[in-house]
């Protein structure tokens, strides 16, 4: 087993994330001590790895399996009922533990089962994904969707522990790992530029889980999340900036349905994130056109189709970053340099919008 990367997130309620491999046998050890019953929530895709992890746990502990749909059809609240129906038959208390087994959808459910489940239990995040890793498992925010948009009704919940074992990396699909990494993008154009040398000097390696490269930038991503969330954990300032690219994207996400990967949305939001800020005349070209040629590396989308405007201009308008009625976004001003762009005129988030149209 490598040596493991640990990093820890700051503030109130302080935690560690943990990265490294073989780390699911450990994963016993890293429960609540008072914990004696424990609810694995898991994907169908994961069932036998959750029946392999119980069997881990058994002993002490009670161990409860809560299968729930794969991707964003298991962040419903007809979901998270079934969780709660399955801890209320088990007598599930205070002092147990949620266990969110999983991608990012995964992560966001089960930490808003045990945020709301006796006003808020432990939770330990097991991610599975490169999105479950660097993003979702990562600073607290947990939610589900509704008709009306993506992560509407949700909760601020830290856990107690966050396990990254690249291990279950390496069975991921390709497209499943390049999704994950527009997150990791992300990171490096808002915070960490080194994600973005070390995609440019070997894509290939970048995003191989085997590598050093791709350790790497897990890991400066997850401090990045790390560090933001310490600072502001309820999103009243500098949070803001892991918004870079969600505010479109989010509106992709819905006007797809959500049969779009999280990062493919997320690429073509950041795209137009980037083209807003070079209009709005705080962006260089280069800069602008390096988002593109970043995320083209790595196969992600950057367009978008030109008749969907208004249906995402619609749901920007109601998306929870807007203050008062007011749309924000998260634009730059240099790689590394975020900032908000607070009611800008629909003329220029039309003009933003042509610039990804394909």
């Amino acid at each position: 087993m490598s040596t493991p990367t640990t990093i820890t997130v700051t503030g109130d309620s302080r935690y560690d994330v943990t990265v490294g491999r073989g780390l699911l046998a450990t994963l016993g050890d890293r429960l609540p001590d008072a914990a004696r019953k424990v609810l694995i929530v898991h994907p169908p895709t994961l069932a036998a790895a959750a029946e392999s992890l119980r069997a881990t746990l058994v002993g002490e502990r009670e161990v409860l399996l809560a299968e729930i749909p794969d991707a964003e059809a298991g962040k419903r609240i007809e979901v998270a009922a079934f969780c709660w129906q399955v801890m209320g038959k088990a007598d599930f208390t205070r002092t147990d533990v949620v266990v969110g087994f999983g991608g990012g959808a995964v992560t966001d459910l089960a930490g808003f089962v045990a945020a709301t489940w006796l006003r808020g239990v432990d939770l330990v995040q097991v991610p599975t994904t490169v999105l479950g890793m660097v993003d979702a498992s990562v600073g607290g925010k947990t939610g589900v969707n509704t008709a009306e948009g993506k992560n509407l009704v949700g909760a601020f919940w830290a856990p107690t522990t966050v396990v990254c074992d690249l291990d279950m990396l390496d069975s991921l699909s390709r497209n499943e790992m390049v999704a994950g990494f527009a997150e990791v993008v992300k990171a490096g154009f808002i915070w960490a530029p080194e994600i973005l040398d070390l995609i440019e000097a070997d894509p290939a390696a970048a995003t191989d889980p085997r590598s050093d490269a791709f350790r790497r930038s897990i890991e400066l991503a997850i401090d990045m999340k790390a560090r933001v969330v310490s600072e502001d954990f309820r999103e009243a300032s500098l949070r803001e900036i892991l918004n870079y690219g969600h505010t479109l994207g989010h509106a992709i996400e819905h006007a797809e349905r959500y049969r779009w990967r999280h990062g493919a949305a997320i690429s073509v939001g950041m795209v137009f994130a980037a083209e807003l800020s070079r209009l709005a005349g705080r962006l260089s070209d280069d800069v602008a056109q390096r988002h593109r040629d970043v995320l083209e590396l790595l196969g992600l989308p950057t367009t978008y189709r030109a008749g969907a405007w208004p249906q995402l201009l619609s749901t920007m308008q109601r998306d929870k970053k807007s203050r008062a009625g007011m749309l924000r976004f998260i634009v730059l001003d240099d790689i590394a340099r975020p900032t908000v762009l607070q009611a800008p005129d629909e003329s220029l988030l039309f003009a933003a919008y042509q610039e990804v149209v394909g």
